[in-house]
């Protein structure tokens, strides 16, 4: 079988250049970016296309050349491609599961602990010159997240790989997941209600479906205590951006730390970037240099075991 390669978007994974894509095949060609009336042309007599978050629609696939036998996903999700599309032209897909476990979910640890300490208020104050953290008692609220209870929507690799932290800083789970598991000392699975209603931080760890899209809406927020926390450093879209800025305007919860957005990046004018009650932060989870590095050996991996007639990762 042929091996020629195309990466249709490389700065998405690249954008320090530390990245060498000659390891996915013996010819492969590399484009930075590509519009979408760019990729029917940038295709054409490639067996194996590689993208990043890249969306290919039904009808786009239908017209990819026959040559096209592999798409890899260079990522977990894979929302941006229609399966079915690629199935009925007998396209194998790929993705590259868990190759950020670990940064992600420190990304989702560090959010909590930033909450916790009002950490994104007492920067903003060094930088307007305001040092009455320091000459006065702490003008911002900072607690302990030891005893607090951690809801944590989700239980894949990412989900608990966060719950064996939170675990260790002595924290309280409670766990909404599909395939609930058997509960353990400080670890209790429970309806997605109860978890709204109980946590003090929520984490999102879930992959964006239909089902799960605006899982977290006006009416999920409403069940949040007012001091709680909402953490998503998976799916922007699991949550409705709308009603998550009416509740953080209210304080009606006590804030949120965000490296995923319904819309990336958000809107100039979106009110995520000026809220003192926000963390946010682009998308960054995945992005560490060791965490590149993985997901382009495993990118090679896919690539080698199709090539072997022995595919692995395969979500079609």
């Amino acid at each position: 079988m042929k091996d020629r390669c195309v990466v249709l978007n490389s700065q998405k994974m690249n954008f320090d250049g530390k990245l060498d894509f000659s390891i996915l095949s013996s010819e492969v060609k590399v484009y930075e970016d590509s519009a979408p009336e760019q990729l029917l042309e940038r295709i054409q007599g490639a067996d194996i296309i590689v993208t990043k978050e890249l969306p290919l629609s039904a009808d786009l696939i239908h017209r990819f050349p026959e040559s096209v036998k592999l798409i890899c996903e260079a990522g977990t999700g894979y929302n941006n491609l229609d399966l079915a599309a690629a199935r009925e032209m007998g396209i194998t897909v790929c993705n590259v599961p868990a190759y950020s476990t670990e940064r992600v979910a420190h990304t989702a640890i560090m959010m909590i602990l930033n909450l916790s300490s009002s950490m994104q208020l007492q920067m903003k104050m060094l930088a307007q010159g305001n040092h009455e953290n320091f000459t006065k008692n702490l003008q911002l609220p900072h607690v302990e997240v030891n005893g607090k209870i951690l809801g944590i929507i989700g239980a894949g690799h990412i989900g608990r790989t966060v719950m064996r932290i939170a675990r260790a800083m002595d924290m309280e789970l409670l766990v909404y997941t599909r395939t609930p598991g058997e509960d353990e000392e400080g670890l209790r699975y429970v309806s997605l209600e109860s978890l709204l209603k109980k946590s003090d931080y929520i984490s999102l760890h879930c992959p964006l479906t239909a089902e799960t899209r605006h899982m977290i809406d006006r009416e999920a927020l409403s069940l949040m205590k007012p001091s709680a926390f909402l953490i998503n450093t998976s799916r922007g879209a699991l949550i409705e951006e709308a009603a998550l800025i009416e509740a953080l305007e209210k304080r009606s919860i006590a804030g949120a730390g965000l490296d995923v957005q319904e819309m990336e990046p958000p809107k100039a004018d979106s009110p995520l970037y000026t809220l003192d009650n926000v963390i946010l932060t682009p998308h960054m989870g995945w992005k560490g240099l060791e965490t590149r590095q993985r997901l382009l050996s495993i990118l090679a991996d896919n690539v080698n075991g199709f090539l072997k007639g022995k595919p692995i990762n395969v979500v079609s």
